[in-house]
């Protein structure tokens, strides 16, 4: 890929474009099943426990270099007498620095959680449990809340009636007229935003909307209460006989927010901004099933097959995205179906299951920022009818549609 081209629709998203027309899969999972060798639906607890160990370590040495960057740039500009603007701007590379690869360290540690939320590092339970939680816990996830839902949203993936994890808002949410009737000025008046505003929108939903999630279920499903939060064993997301286990991830949520005050303590809220926040506050997962040419269902039209199949894989930060995040981004079709599966077989697995996946597997070489603009854009709502339903822009429209008379209700 060219520099230039990161800023340009990948080839398969434009060929899914042109095929505007969509008609949903019928696959068999028996079939696909059947495409994987079974070795690599076997999981090794040693080969886990060093992918996690090799992660720490790297995080940990992220760690040690950025407590440097201040000497070191210091020392730099006294020995090359460096004029004040070059130390400022020679400190500031530096911290931008660290905190990108500390960022996707912090991430890369969410993904092995996230593993061990599936079972899916060790045939052990309690390994996985072990792992999960101090993993998760250290970057603030209740492991055990997230878990449920999460197990929830791989159950009923892009079903718009029983998703956990993101419900598109529709017209009526939004307060738009009919699609019959409505005309361009009507999405301008009402949903069309400047590019300056929808940065500091998707900026924000990056920093703060997992938290958010968690803490009052927003963008969530909006069949619950208000104020539904992961917080609350008594919420309506969980079982009863779930919420034991809720009350153990707030209590390590607890813990962990007690030695961080500690450590803030000692050092201070700048030290901990630089070091522990900043790369904390990052989010990826937006990609994964936000898509223009992506569908929604509804009703009797959704199966297992086609939600797993509503999602992309993205070459996300190349080899960055395979080493740290541990292929989260780049198998993810595989990962819905085969969410047991270690992450070090998933690639494995999803050459396997291409052929059997034909048209409808999805993927997007895209380059990661410019995909993310063009969803925050493009991605705004869809419509209240139709049992297969696409996205539509601030304009009110959609790349593709529903072939034949199902799910195109509203759609223009």
């Amino acid at each position: 890929m060219q520099w230039y081209q990161i800023f340009q629709n990948g080839p398969e998203y434009e060929a899914r474009k042109q095929n505007s027309t969509f008609t949903p899969s019928n696959l068999s999972l028996k079939d696909v099943h059947a495409a994987v060798p079974k070795h690599l639906f076997q999981r090794d607890t040693a080969k886990s426990l060093y992918y996690i160990l090799r992660h720490v370590a790297l995080t940990y040495a992220f760690y040690v270099l950025g407590t440097r960057i201040d000497a070191f740039a210091w020392t730099l500009g006294t020995t090359y007498a460096l004029r004040y603007p070059v130390r400022v701007l020679l400190r500031s590379a530096l911290w931008v620095t660290y905190w990108f690869w500390q960022s996707i360290a912090f991430a890369g540690l969410w993904c092995l959680g996230h593993e061990t939320g599936h079972d899916a590092l060790s045939p052990r339970p309690w390994f996985n449990a072990v792992a999960g939680i101090i993993l998760h816990t250290f970057i603030l996830v209740p492991y055990y809340s997230w878990r449920v839902t999460h197990r929830t949203h791989h159950k009923s993936t892009n079903n718009t009636e029983r998703d956990e994890t993101y419900i598109p808002p529709t017209r009526k949410d939004l307060k738009l007229p009919d699609g019959k009737v409505a005309v361009k000025m009507d999405y301008k008046d009402i949903i069309e935003e400047t590019p300056a505003y929808t940065l500091f929108k998707l900026v924000m939903r990056q920093l703060l909307g997992y938290q958010l999630y968690l803490l009052h279920n927003r963008k969530g499903n909006p069949k619950y209460p208000p104020w539904t939060s992961h917080y609350k064993p008594s919420s309506q997301i969980f079982k009863p006989e779930q919420r034991q286990s809720i009350v153990v991830s707030n209590v390590c949520i607890a813990t962990m927010l007690s030695i961080l005050a500690i450590w803030t303590h000692q050092t201070s809220g700048l030290y901990m901004w630089k070091h522990y926040w900043v790369p904390w506050i990052v989010t990826f997962t937006y990609l994964q099933h936000s898509d223009p040419t992506i569908p929604y269902y509804r009703r009797d039209q959704w199966t297992f097959a086609r939600g797993a199949l509503a999602t992309v894989d993205r070459p996300f930060f190349g080899w960055v995205g395979r080493f740290f995040l541990h292929n989260i981004a780049h198998d993810h079709v595989a990962h819905h179906f085969f969410s047991m599966i270690p992450f070090y077989n998933q690639p494995a697995v999803t050459e396997a299951i291409k052929p059997v996946l034909g048209d409808h597997y999805n993927y997007d070489s895209t380059g990661t920022l410019f995909a993310l603009w063009r969803s925050f854009r493009q991605c705004t709502f869809i419509e209240d009818d139709g049992d297969v339903v696409f996205f539509k822009n601030q304009q009110g429209e959609a790349v593709r549609e529903v072939a034949g008379s199902a799910g195109v209700a509203g759609a223009q």
